[in-house]
């Protein structure tokens, strides 16, 4: 599994990790600005933009996937931060390597199993015609059936695209998504107990990915963890806040002078 990839910046390694349905260019606002403290890796993890479609959606096997961008680019200790379903590989990562993570940001999301809450939008996406489609316009409205959210539309059609035939096709690898959603689901699971290095969670203030009930068993993980949150943010802070969630990442990345 070779990951795709960007990099810009100088400075300390930092790799950033999407979510579920999306790609490393949902990060792009944050990449640029981060890239000017640091040596940013934003990366489509597998079955996402593109990077290579393979069966499998277990953590395991995305942790595995990113030791091996790592070792390729000769990097033995990174600043990670991952948000939803990325922020899951991040932890997950961090507790298989933690000799490997200096500091840990995980994005609203605790590392527990979450309740299926994908059907809707799944149903939706198979239900846009592929092979007669004709624009994306045409697709929003498919989609519009299954899911009210005009945003949320938006940013689940940024995987179409149009392949060497003309036609419109996904980048993400939407069956396998389907097929291994339990494993998307699931919580990190590792044969190490924590990961004891300094871990910050990022809240969304308006999202209930991260619940009060979910303190213990982040705590038991992550004992350094430390929580903030965006006032006014939903599920995705670094989009909706993102002067907010700069200055919050590069204070926690940054060591005190």
């Amino acid at each position: 599994m070779k990951l795709h990839f960007q990099r810009l910046g100088q400075g300390k390694p930092l790799v950033i990790l999407h979510g579920l349905f999306g790609s490393l260019e949902n990060w792009g606002l944050q990449a640029r600005a981060l890239s000017e403290r640091f040596d940013v890796i934003a990366v489509d993890l597998r079955n996402h933009g593109r990077s290579p479609h393979s069966p499998g959606m277990t953590y395991a096997d995305m942790s595995a996937d990113l030791k091996a961008l790592l070792d390729s680019l000769e990097l033995d200790r990174v600043l990670l931060m991952g948000h939803s379903m990325g922020g899951k590989v991040a932890m997950q990562f961090a507790l298989d390597h933690p000799e490997r993570v200096e500091k840990l940001v995980v994005v609203d999301i605790a590392p527990v199993h979450y309740p299926p809450h994908h059907d809707d939008v799944i149903q939706g996406l198979k239900a846009i015609p592929l092979t007669t489609l004709k624009s994306r316009r045409e697709a929003d409205q498919v989609l519009a059936r299954y899911v009210d959210s005009e945003p949320t539309r938006a940013f689940l059609l940024k995987n179409l695209y149009r392949n060497d035939a003309r036609q419109f096709a996904w980048r993400m690898n939407l069956d396998t998504l389907a097929e291994d959603y339990s494993d998307i689901s699931a919580a990190p699971d590792s044969a190490n107990t924590h990961y004891g290095g300094p871990t910050l969670f990022i809240k969304g203030g308006e999202s209930d990915y991260l619940k009060p009930e979910h303190q213990r068993p982040i705590e038991t993980l992550f004992p350094q963890a430390k929580f903030k949150i965006i006032a006014g943010a939903g599920h995705l802070p670094h989009v909706e806040k993102p002067a907010a969630f700069t200055k919050l990442v590069e204070t926690f990345f940054t060591p005190a002078d």
